[in-house]
């Protein structure tokens, strides 16, 4: 893991270091909070003082309370301000992890499986994925936040120990002992802090994996009359996590009541070693001095026992840069980068987002040709081996071939929704060397089996936020076959589909679907399966309207499908078997089996 190599407080420095005024800010603030308790200590020491005639100011024990109540409104106001740079602190830090995390995710393939920790076999729910943005990023964001705690805290610790060494060195120096032990203790608890803190967010995981699984499967687990394995599972899974919870906070709170009583134990020490040191020479210790070191001893010892807690907070953070790593595939420090984030500042002022263009012209498709194309599912001996294809401009090609041959596979590998592990692609003779990013909008638009959409309305859905005028919406609406289902909505493009396109047939959805992909007029149309919801006169309808275009738009269309008149259609036919091809040619060289 990339946290083995690169430390920590090198990845927490690289994240303070993107907001270096807030920072600041925010270290100032509590710098000046953190000093503040030095100046009542002082006057406790002249009020004691004054009480035995020993104090070198002729001021009366009122005038010292009254600075000291001074000093403590002082206090309060520095906190409170502090606060709102705190926040808008933490708010950055968490939105800078979030962003990079959601930036990385977007880079991966899109059919490409999540997975955790790198473990091909251990792979992820969209609900598991969660966990990442929501408990490992407010864990990381805690961390960054508390390090000017630590650095205020640990300033004003170093300034009291000073000023205690100059009342008497010998007691003071057995602060550290604490110290000392805390370090030790850490050390050598650092895989158990870790370790209980990998469990337990596993465990959170797969608790939000199922839960996301069954809010989107509860048709089907009604159906099956699956409730009582379902409920039986969650609640053995919740069971799980919260014993493994209770492990890794009970552990947490060992360590921070074991800092807290090492720190207790000292301070006693302090104060029986102080007492006798009265007891010896009256003149060693002034009850000024005295009521001082016990003021300050308070807040070193403190300072000792949070010092303990933010190393074993840190500790906790590497397992969640480790983790994010393995989700991600990628370096902790990608995962720290800096980049712009649209955030409302201190004054209230918000940055405007860019305005959403439709892309722009890209080279026309004279020729796409794929070479060796092999890709295996990770675990199992599916998938696609040396598939080889040519596609010429305005060219209807088909994929065909028995369940499982790879057919979606190979789609999925040619624009990049899958890594490659072997082969090459070629656009106009060009070499594409990163494919998810190559075949998108103008240059390619694809449409799955099951087409993914928004719980919006279906103007959203087609548009994806683009500028588009309604001349064009309803062009493209109109060579997808969906205009005449679309009169009969009665708020039109307006109307809300329900979550995933629940309100509409699986027809309707692949038709919305197709209308997002001409919108955008690609050069490649990929369609998977498109006659699965739809019937043979609308399919016929929508592949007539699209070939009837050749004047304005020449698209080049890669589609899968088993129906007959596709088929008879298609310029070129690739039979599929096994993951490997076995035939290439016209509708009259199939085998007949392959024929519906």
């Amino acid at each position: 893991m990339a946290t083995h190599r690169v430390s920590i407080w090198s990845l927490l420095w690289q994240m303070l270091s993107y907001a270096p005024r807030l920072y600041g800010t925010d270290t100032l603030l509590w710098l000046f909070i953190a000093g503040l308790p030095a100046i009542p200590g002082l006057i406790i020491r002249e009020f004691f003082n004054t009480l035995t005639a020993k104090s070198d100011f002729s001021l009366s024990p009122w005038v010292w309370i009254a600075l000291f109540l001074a000093t403590g409104i002082a206090r309060i106001v520095a906190i409170l301000t502090g606060r709102i740079t705190k926040t808008q602190h933490r708010f950055t830090m968490s939105a800078l992890i979030r962003r990079n995390l959601l930036a990385k995710l977007l880079e991966r393939p899109g059919g490409e499986p999540l997975i955790a920790s790198g473990k091909p076999d251990a792979l992820l729910s969209p609900g598991e994925a969660i966990g990442f943005f929501r408990d490992d990023a407010t864990q990381i964001e805690d961390t960054v936040v508390g390090t000017n705690e630590i650095l205020g805290e640990g300033l004003f610790a170093v300034g009291s120990l000073l000023l205690l060494l100059s009342v008497n060195a010998q007691i003071t120096l057995f602060v550290f002992l604490p110290l000392a032990f805390i370090a030790a203790l850490v050390h050598l608890l650092t895989n158990r802090i870790k370790r209980y803190r990998r469990a337990s967010r596993q465990a959170t995981q797969e608790v939000t994996g199922l839960i996301g699984e069954i809010f989107s499967a509860i048709q089907a687990i009604q159906v099956a009359g699956a409730e009582p394995t379902v409920l039986d599972r969650f609640q053995r899974l919740c069971d799980r996590r919260r014993q493994l919870m209770v492990q890794d906070r009970f552990f947490s709170t060992l360590l921070d009541s074991s800092f807290e009583n090492l720190v207790s134990l000292g301070t006693g020490a302090i104060l029986f070693f102080a007492a006798r040191s009265m007891q010896a020479d009256a003149s060693a210790l002034s009850v000024g001095d005295f009521a001082l070191f016990v003021y300050y001893l308070s807040y070193v010892t403190y300072f000792l026992g949070f010092l303990g807690s933010f190393l074993a907070l840190s500790k906790q953070t590497e397992v969640s840069f480790e983790r994010m790593e393995g989700f991600l595939g990628c370096e902790a420090e990608a995962i720290a980068s800096h980049h712009p984030l649209y955030l409302p500042t201190l004054t209230g002022n918000r940055p405007q987002l860019n305005a959403l263009q439709p892309p722009q012209a890209c080279d026309r498709l004279q020729a796409l040709e794929a070479l060796n194309l092999t890709y295996r599912y990770p675990g199992s001996d599916r998938g696609i081996t040396d598939v080889c294809l040519r596609l010429e401009r305005g060219s209807f090609t088909a994929i065909t071939g028995p369940i499982g041959s790879g057919k979606t596979t190979l789609l999925k590998a040619l624009i990049g929704l899958l890594p490659l592990q072997a082969g090459e692609i070629y656009w106009n003779a060009q070499k594409v060397t990163h494919p998810h990013q190559f075949f998108v909008p103008p240059r390619s638009a694809y449409t799955p089996q099951v087409p993914q959409l928004f719980s919006g309305t279906l103007r959203d859905n087609i548009t994806l936020g683009l500028n588009y005028t309604d001349e064009q919406l309803q062009w493209a609406i109109a060579l997808a076959v969906f205009d005449r289902d679309l009169a009969m909505m009665p708020d039109g493009l307006d109307t809300v589909i329900g979550s995933k396109g629940m309100r509409l047939s699986g027809g309707q959805l692949q038709r919305a679907a197709a209308a997002r992909m001409f919108l955008r007029q690609p050069e490649l149309l990929v369609f998977d399966d498109l006659s699965s919801a739809l019937d043979i006169e609308t399919e016929q309808t929508l592949w007539s309207r699209l070939f009837a275009l050749t004047a304005t738009w020449m698209p080049t269309c890669l589609v899968v499908s088993h129906r007959r008149t596709v088929l008879q259609r298609a310029d070129r036919i690739i039979l599929l078997n096994n993951g490997s091809v076995e035939t290439i040619g016209r509708f009259n060289d199939l085998p007949s089996i392959y024929v519906h």
